[in-house]
């Protein structure tokens, strides 16, 4: 059943956003050669605590997962598309990574990711980063009231299949409030003028997930979490959480 939200409902999400959107950008800031990722999941779970949230992906075990998340954020690197679990890896010169996170804040959820190299960037690896989220803001600008999901599918599938990538498998976006997942799923990929109609008080999660070697192909890790590229190229994350307003699509996990 999908649950529409109410404007102060959807404030309430933008308070979880924005404790998610801060936190990103510290974690980010961080994010440096020589660092190692479980560090910056430490940092993540500190920075939440401090501003009153939860970690929503600690101990949070869907039914795919052998075992609970064990982390307050997902950390991709490099061929690592999502659901990376933070560990004793040392951050190098010039990797990809992308960082997914959800926060609870007075019993609403707000998600959001962001893809970003450290040091010495690759330029095909900011083509891929730019692709992504170009094809992010396509999604969220077509998520208009009395448009359809097809429509928003279709928009990011545009942006990305036009520069050749690829994009997770069987993967796309969420509805987002009381809980992280909630109805409906938000595809990746879509047919115009088809699927359900968007209303306002909709929200939901956007999260285009961009593979540089253009297979949409994956495979697990043994942790049973992380997805990997298939071919070991690398890949891309991005997500917001938006709300379909009357006013038009409104961004709940960016600052200010």
């Amino acid at each position: 059943m999908i649950e529409l939200k109410t404007p102060s409902e959807i404030d309430a999400i933008a308070a979880a956003g924005a404790v998610v959107a801060d936190v990103l950008a510290a974690v980010r800031a961080q994010s440096a050669p020589g660092v190692r990722v479980s560090d910056l999941d430490a940092a993540a779970g500190d920075l939440i605590a401090g501003a009153g949230a939860t970690p929503t992906f600690l101990n949070y075990r869907p039914r795919f997962a052998p075992t609970p998340y064990p982390a307050v954020t997902c950390i991709s690197v490099n061929d690592a598309v999502v659901h990376g679990i933070p560990g004793p890896q040392v951050l190098a010169d010039g990797d990809l990574v992308s960082i997914d996170l959800a926060v609870h804040l007075d019993d609403w959820c707000a998600d959001s990711a962001i893809s970003f190299v450290v040091g010495a960037a690759d330029p095909a690896d900011l083509a891929l980063i730019d692709t992504a989220e170009r094809s992010l803001r396509a999604g969220i600008d077509a998520a208009l009231a009395g448009a359809r999901m097809g429509d928003v599918g279709h928009a990011i599938e545009s942006v990305a299949r036009a520069a050749g990538y690829g994009m997770l498998a069987d993967h796309g976006g969420h509805g987002v409030g009381r809980r992280m997942h909630e109805p409906p799923h938000v595809p990746n990929e879509g047919r115009q003028g088809r699927g359900m109609r968007l209303e306002p008080g909709l929200v939901f999660a956007i999260e285009p997930m961009l593979i540089a070697g253009g297979t949409d192909r994956y495979r697990h890790d043994d942790d049973g979490w992380t997805l990997r590229t298939a071919d070991g190229s690398r890949a891309a994350h991005v997500e917001h959480t938006i709300g379909v307003t009357e006013d038009g699509p409104r961004v709940l996990t960016s600052k200010g």
